[in-house]
């Protein structure tokens, strides 16, 4: 419309032009200049990575300090679900991964925040109305001279505030430690100006303030590090023996970081220094008071757990009392020390051990006590202890021993020999036995009871030596007899065989060919080693066809099997009696020229192992084909269990072991493992434990006591190997104490159990969510460390097949346990592993 005014009084006009050279014009272009100079101005300012601040400068809510080396970033976050605002430094790498927070007890209730550095050298942090949340409180003011101060965020994860003139440090954050201990962050005292600095865990996940629980260096006598609630040691890690702390014995020397400990007049204090900056670590005290360690996994984009501080009861501090030993190995695991009585006998039978013992005789002081050595050892609390540096172990004796105070005394650095001397002047407690790496313990006890000890050893080499000679004599004797036996039984095997076997499948009506050797020899081309499918730890299995072009497979028992005739056979009748479409069919026997062979069904596609754990066939398994495999699985085991005519505990439940025809149905194979329980009988115990690691629940692989809860174990690891694709016995994070079960339960109760699954059944069409969480949540209940909170394989079909409620599960069992990297393996007794591959073996013999 302007222009068409302007249009009336001259010729044409572009749109608004005439308005350009009037006074309005000219003021609107100015403003318009201001506001574009504005914008480039805030925009330059929030999208460099800056890295330092100084007094004309701030960090508001919603912008960032990232150190050069673009390793941390300083900032405002919330934490979790938390609505309040905090100051605090992460990894850049992981932005959920706080380190250090500024303001832990006085958060932020809005957006509004400034981080800034006065001229005085003093960080501050305001809220809105410019009031002082939390300030560094520098010592160092500006009477000091200090111009031009700045406050940088360095590679380290370090916040300094220094001085512009000298650039001497005012302030850093390294010396206020929260939860996490950083590469080159110290852990101790500065001797000079009493500073003390120490971590302290949060309160929660979603509140920074400090708790009670901390982490610090007590220099009480030989200083050592403590965990502590409140003014209360919770955890003694001990003191440094030139080698580690004697509480952490698995700190070793690596080529990831290396450690030190400083002690001299200016300063006592731990850390530790990574050897690549490209590799991150960090040690947090979490709420629970337990210390973890972590490593940056750049190909998971994940931290990995490396160690803990705290695995079981004999690191609670002084758990077992004064002048006890606690053995996690032992039950109880609390005892008495050589020469020490209960204070309490009636609360120590009561498993109160907190009283601790006494000595059973007093000591005579001088010459008339000596020493008793404590190997391999957690040295006791050392607060109330004396040493030297630089005196020898048999001098550090003799001192000991001329101070009838003393109660104990060891070396003070284990390295190079050992050297120095540490002596004990008060009760004796915190003593642990450790399994390796521990140290000698020189422990001051009346003669009369190394007399006792010396004569209860000698006492024993002679019960052990007359026990061995004996036990020799009756090995020759049984060998000997066994050899004529073996020689009697071999000549009439073949005769005693058939009409034994004929006789027995008369009274209970089953009929099973037996198979003469040369069909069976010509079916395997004379068991050549091209049709070889597996070799097991009771003898090996090859392909074979028949004229008609049958394919079979032939398990051939090794000639060192423990197996005789009579227990084939009884094998052979048992096995023949299992009929269903989810196990093994077995087809025939043969026994001829000392050769003893199972025939059994062929199965095209070897075994599930093959499958779920290589990288490409895995595709192969969508998850209508796994659901199959499973529910498979689960109905075999119930018919073992409960539906055939004898129960039947597998005890070798595992992927090898699982069988896949031409359809890709599962089928249990592998007997050889298997136990047969009368109709009754719901529970045994064996001294001989077999089966496989990593599928073998807790009380079984501890105690040998079995039962159908055994194979619900087994079937439960299976279902999480089959639902990640991944073995429980290979590291789900190379270096840590979680197996796939471990891994398994942490990810539910952090409510992150979609990670577990399978990459490729995320893609799947083929199935919902709910399914995959459904078969994870089955598989955790199976895999509970008590077997009476595992459920029975009819309920577990229940729950496979129904939409019915399920049950929180509880801790597996061995969720923490550290494994050897590498593949499975059968314990058999022993016995030579059997290889992870397709095998066929048959039943013990009762």
């Amino acid at each position: 419309m302007l222009c068409q005014a302007k249009k009336s009084k001259n010729k044409s006009c572009k749109p608004l032009e005439w308005l350009v050279d009037t006074p309005i014009g000219k003021s609107m272009k100015a403003l318009t200049a201001l506001f574009v100079y504005s914008f480039l101005l805030s925009f330059l300012r929030t999208s460099t990575t800056l890295d330092t601040i100084t007094p004309s400068q701030s960090i508001r809510d919603g912008e960032t300090l990232v150190s050069a080396g673009r390793i941390f970033e300083l900032g405002f976050f919330s934490p979790g679900s938390s609505k309040h605002r905090y100051v605090g430094i992460w990894f850049v790498v992981s932005n959920d991964t706080v380190v250090w927070v500024a303001n832990r007890q006085t958060p932020l209730k809005n957006h509004c925040g400034v981080l800034k550095v006065t001229n005085a050298g003093i960080l501050v942090l305001l809220d809105c109305t410019n009031t002082t949340i939390w300030s560094s409180n520098t010592s160092r003011t500006a009477g000091n001279n200090i111009n031009n101060p700045t406050a940088q965020l360095l590679d380290s994860g370090n916040l300094v505030v220094k001085d512009g003139n000298n650039e001497s440090l005012l302030w850093q954050s390294f010396d206020h430690p929260c939860d996490t201990l950083l590469s080159e962050m110290k852990l101790g005292w500065d001797l000079v100006s009493g500073l003390d600095r120490y971590l302290t865990s949060w309160n929660s996940t979603e509140d920074p303030a400090p708790s009670e629980i901390s982490v610090r260096l007590d220099r009480r006598g030989l200083p050592q590090l403590v965990v502590t609630q409140g003014d209360k040691i919770k955890v003694r890690l001990g003191f440094w023996n030139g080698l580690n702390f004697t509480g952490m014995s698995w700190l070793r020397p690596n080529s990831l970081y290396k450690y030190e400990f400083v002690r001299n007049e200016k300063e006592i204090y731990y850390d530790y220094k990574v050897q690549n900056n490209s590799t991150f670590l960090r040690y947090v005290i979490n709420p629970s008071g337990i210390g973890e360690s972590f490593k940056w996994m750049n190909h998971t984009n994940s931290w990995e757990l490396g160690t803990t501080t705290q695995s079981n009861e004999c690191e609670n501090y002084a758990h077992c009392g004064a002048y006890t030993s606690c053995d996690i190995n032992k039950s109880p695991v609390c005892a008495c020390l050589e020469g020490f009585i209960p204070k309490s006998p009636k609360d120590w039978n009561s498993t109160d051990w907190s009283g601790g013992c006494v000595r059973g005789t007093p000591l005579g002081c001088n010459d008339r006590d000596g020493f008793l050595t404590y190997k391999s050892v957690k040295l006791p609390d050392t607060s109330s202890s004396w040493f030297d540096r630089n005196m020898s172990l048999k001098k550090c004796e003799e001192v000991c021993l001329d101070n009838c105070s003393c109660k104990a005394y060891a070396n003070l650095d284990i390295t190079n020999g050992g050297s120095g001397c540490l002596l004990w002047f008060a009760n004796l407690v915190d003593l642990v036995v450790l399994q390796m790496d521990g140290q000698d313990l020189y422990i001051r006890v009346a003669t009369s009871i190394l007399d006792h000890i010396e004569k209860k050893r000698h006492l024993q080499v002679i019960i052990i030596v007359c026990s061995a000679t004996l036990l020799m004599v009756m090995l020759v004797v049984g060998l000997v007899t066994y050899v004529r036996r073996m020689k009697l039984r071999n000549e009439e095997m073949n005769i005693r065989c058939q009409n034994d076997y004929n006789n027995e499948g008369k009274k209970e009506d089953m009929e099973l060919p037996i198979f003469d050797l040369t069909v069976i020899s010509n079916a395997t081309d004379n068991f050549a080693s091209s049709n070889k499918l597996g070799e097991g730890g009771f003898g090996s299995v090859y392909k074979g066809t028949f004229l008609g072009g049958q394919e079979i497979a032939v398990k051939r028992l090794s000639k060192n099997s423990r197996q005789g005739l009579i227990e084939f056979k009884n094998e052979v009748i048992s096995i023949a009696k299992l009929q269903h479409r989810n196990l093994v069919k077995l087809l025939g026997c043969c026994i001829q020229e000392n050769e003893k062979l199972l025939i059994y069904e062929y199965m095209h596609n070897k075994s599930l192992d093959s499958f779920i754990f290589d990288q490409t066939k895995s595709k192969l398994l969508d998850w209508r084909m796994r659901n199959n495999i499973i529910s498979g699985i689960a109905r075999g085991l119930l018919y073992l269990h409960e539906d055939s005519i004898l129960r039947i505990i597998h005890r070798d439940l595992k992927a090898s072991n699982i069988l896949l025809d031409s359809n890709m149905n599962p089928k249990i194979s592998d007997f050889g493992l298997a136990k047969i329980f009368g109709m009754d009988q719901i529970e045994a115990n064996t001294n001989r434990i077999v089966g496989t690691y990593g599928y073998m629940p807790p009380e079984y692989a501890g105690y040998g006591h079995f039962s159908v809860k055994t194979d619900v174990f087994s079937f439960g690891v299976l279902v999480l190997e089959i639902v990640s694709g991944k073995k429980n016995k290979r590291l789900c994070n190379s270096g840590q104490f979680l197996n796939l079960l471990g891994h398994a339960w942490r990810l539910w109760i952090e409510d992150e159990p979609t990670k577990l699954i399978d990459e490729f059944l995320i893609l799947d069409n083929s199935c919902t969510l709910s399914e995959l969480l459904r078969s994870i949540h089955v598989g955790l209940l199976c895999v509970q460390q008590r077997p009476e909170d595992r459920p029975n394989m009819s309920s577990v079909v229940l729950m496979w097949s129904s939409e019915i409620s399920l049950p929180e599960p509880s801790q597996p069992g061995f969720y923490t346990e550290k494994v050897p990297v590498g593949e499975d393996y059968s314990s058999r007794t022993l016995e030579a592993p059997s290889r992870n591959e397709i095998t066929f073996t048959s039943l013990e013999a009762r």
